[in-house]
């Protein structure tokens, strides 16, 4: 009898274990488009209280506030504020093509690395983000995604992943560059190389796991039966 196609036999074992998944590419991507439709709603919002209210009551007074204990929670809320649609059009765009490079590595991958570039982006945003200004946006983890597709062929070794990062490089490379720079007016350069710095760990994370697989797939196993 066949044995189940969504398993198979371990060599020289008399048990079966379920075969290695691929990457869980489609909860990924809706799972990426839901945290973007999440910042729509979260600006309709915003200019919905500011047509009533007015600007004095706007959302984005949430964003992060640096070296105050009251500005910390703007971590958490950053990347869902923005200044108008045109800088949340423009975040979105980012997001959503490089977080689709990202998503088809699975999910895990584009969890990591969106969260591990939010925290970067929000607490060096926060530290050096200077008296009297607040920080917000989902530039940061457009920073995070940006490095991240450049530099993970470098710790992987994987042929598609160095030419993606190369592509790009090529394509976003100057603007990301400039948009590290601390001569630019009302932008959070701050928030910028925090999520660039993320996006370097994440990658790095990558090669710590493909290790740890690596050792693992290697061991011996042991009460083994002859090879066949």
């Amino acid at each position: 009898m066949n044995p189940d196609p969504r398993t198979f036999r371990a060599h020289g074992a008399g048990t079966t274990r379920p075969a290695p998944q691929g990457p869980r590419r489609w909860p990924a991507l809706v799972l990426l488009f839901a945290f973007v439709a999440l910042m729509w709603v979260v600006e309709a919002g915003d200019q919905v209280i500011q047509s009533v209210v007015g600007p004095a009551q706007s959302l984005d007074d949430y964003g992060v506030r640096p070296l105050s204990t009251d500005g910390l929670p703007g971590i958490l809320f950053q990347p869902f504020l923005h200044g108008d649609w045109a800088h949340l059009l423009g975040n979105s765009i980012a997001l959503l093509v490089l977080g689709s490079i990202i998503a088809m590595s699975g999910m895990g991958p584009l969890i990591r690395v969106t969260l591990i570039s939010w925290v970067f982006s929000g607490v060096v945003s926060w530290i050096l983000g200077g008296s009297g200004t607040v920080h917000i946006g989902a530039s940061g983890i457009v920073f995070g995604y940006v490095v991240y597709v450049i530099v993970r062929g470098l710790f992987t070794r994987r042929f598609l992943h160095l030419l993606i990062g190369l592509v790009i490089g090529f394509y976003y490379g100057l603007e990301a560059l400039a948009g590290l720079s601390p001569l630019l007016e009302g932008v959070s350069w701050q928030g910028h190389l925090g999520g660039a710095i993320g996006g370097v760990v994440s990658a790095y994370g990558l090669k710590r796991d493909r290790k740890q697989q690596t050792v693992g797939a290697g061991q011996p196993r042991r009460n083994a039966g002859p090879s066949r």
